[in-house]
């Protein structure tokens, strides 16, 4: 005898209002090749897409590069942006900070080599 298997599909429809900021962590260089040393911004949960990241290092803006993730099952987005930097500055202990921007809204995050155990 044969059965009907019936498969019930369940969507969440989250409606999210407002801004929501994401949470920022930096990562340090788990690779130091040569003479660099990449790093890590993550930024989780942030609503709607469109916020950017972006790097300093000792207060001077640096370009990173930055990609997008799908939207989590919440709806919420999450980004990644990686930063190369001459070795010489990451063993120099300046601070790195990245920084998630949307209008007039700003989370930061800084890392220092010192901070790093």
């Amino acid at each position: 005898m044969t059965g009907n298997i019936t498969f019930v599909w369940t969507f969440v429809l989250l409606s999210i209002t407002g801004d929501t900021s994401p949470k920022l962590i930096v990562l340090p260089p788990t690779d130091i090749s040569g003479s660099s040393a990449t790093l890590m911004c993550l930024a989780n949960g942030g609503f709607p897409s469109d916020w950017t990241l972006s790097w300093s290092v000792a207060g001077s803006s640096r370009s990173g590069e930055t990609s997008l993730w799908a939207p989590q099952k919440d709806g919420l987005y999450s980004w990644s942006s990686t930063l190369t930097l001459p070795l010489q500055e990451w063993t120099q202990d300046v601070p790195v900070t990245c920084q998630a921007t949307r209008g007039s809204q700003t989370v930061t995050k800084i890392l220092k080599k010192s901070d790093c155990s």
